[in-house]
């Protein structure tokens, strides 16, 4: 659980911002949003299988590009 305390003299403002910066860097957001939902383990596996895919796309036509000029 992330907890912030407001420190003495901080703002609500300042509070709020410090708060964001702990949920974004523990991720918190992103684990809620892929539990949200349950997922089978072959859907798993095909998606990790696309995502590999499109990458490896992604990296051949990178270095087509660079070879071409």
């Amino acid at each position: 659980m992330t907890r912030v305390v407001l420190r003495p003299g901080e703002s609500q403002q300042s509070l709020l911002k410090r708060f964001r910066k702990k949920v974004t860097r523990n991720q918190i957001l992103s684990t809620v949003r892929k539990k949200r939902h349950f997922v089978p383990k072959s859907e798993k596996r095909r998606i990790a299988h696309r995502k590999a895919v499109r990458r490896e796309r992604r990296r051949r036509w990178r270095t087509q590009r660079y070879q071409r000029r």
